[in-house]
């Protein structure tokens, strides 16, 4: 895996293209300030456009997808009673089981969005009131993404990178390192090594056969390392057998002494991915650093989708 170095330690202008989504029909009470956010967010069912035209997408949305779907939901019933909602009241108003509430509100209060009154009741928290501001809303939407890459980073205790798939090319929008968590040198530009990278190929992945031939054809496999797989037949059959919800593989594929992590984050049209890097002395790490990373995407695709 690599990056460039303008991006790491910074989200780029791409990451700031919104993943929108829409949770609920009824609004937030006029003139409150998470109403533009809420008004603004819509699913779409769209195929994502590529250099050849519109692409289906192979997978339902994953995990995250409807985990942060589901965060929306209760922001959006935190945000229509200003005096606060207690959770039983989240637990009636949204249909989200408590199985699943409590560990969402505890992400949601980790991250900022919502803060917990001295009575137990849930208000919106600092971060939705920046983010709920016409004034310098995208500025709070970077330095929010950034801080939750930044704390994603130190869960998985590696270099974290924030993809898409846009107009047919692989894009890496985001990367998130430190010297703890060194980032992998790009040796090779990435547009060119979907085949050999976790990043491009938890993106193929997601696409349609048609999609992901449209792109091999453009970008033929090359033998990067030893370990690359150059035959299009065994790289095709290889992401056809990939499950979306396991994490994409890099065993030194793309570098040698690097071995690297994807999994997917998918939304509407959306064709995006988080991954991970490391030194290949920590690969006894890499598997369960990838399922940290699998499980704590959601607040990623939250950020992106508000």
């Amino acid at each position: 895996m690599g990056h460039d170095p303008g991006i790491c330690q910074s989200v780029s202008a791409a990451a700031q293209a919104p993943v929108t989504l829409r949770v609920s029909a009824e609004p937030p009470l006029p003139g409150h300030p998470f109403a533009r956010i809420v008004e603004n967010g819509k699913l779409s069912e769209n195929g994502q456009r590529s250099a050849g035209g519109t692409v289906a997408l192979k997978h339902e949305p994953t995990a995250p997808y409807h985990s942060a779907q589901d965060a929306l939901r209760v922001l959006e019933t935190v945000a229509r009673r200003s005096t606060g909602v207690t959770d039983t009241e989240l637990l009636r108003r949204t249909g989200i089981g408590s199985e699943r509430l409590s560990p969402l509100l505890r992400m949601l209060r980790r991250e900022g969005y919502v803060e917990q009154t001295a009575d137990g009741a849930y208000v919106a928290g600092d971060t939705l009131g920046r983010l709920s501001s016409a004034h310098g809303h995208d500025r709070a939407l970077r330095d929010q993404l950034q801080d939750t890459l930044a704390r994603l980073r130190d869960s998985v205790g590696a270099a974290v990178y924030l993809s898409r798939y846009v107009d047919g090319e692989i894009s890496v929008t985001g990367c998130v390192d430190s010297p703890a968590a060194p980032a992998c040198n790009e040796w090779v530009d990435f547009r060119s090594a979907a085949h050999a990278s976790a990043i491009g190929k938890s993106l193929l992945g997601q696409l349609d056969l048609n999609a992901r031939r449209d792109h091999l054809s453009r970008h033929r496999p090359a033998r990067l390392t030893s370990r690359t797989i150059t035959s299009e037949k065994v790289l095709l059959n290889t992401l056809d057998a990939q499950r979306p919800t396991v994490p994409v593989l890099d065993l030194q594929e793309y570098a040698i002494g690097t071995v690297c992590a994807a999994v997917p984050l998918t939304a509407g049209s959306s064709v995006g991915c988080l991954a991970l890097s490391l030194p290949i002395r920590h690969a006894h790490r890499l598997r369960q650093a990838a399922d940290t990373l699998n499980r704590e995407a959601a607040p990623v695709l939250l950020s992106l989708a508000i």
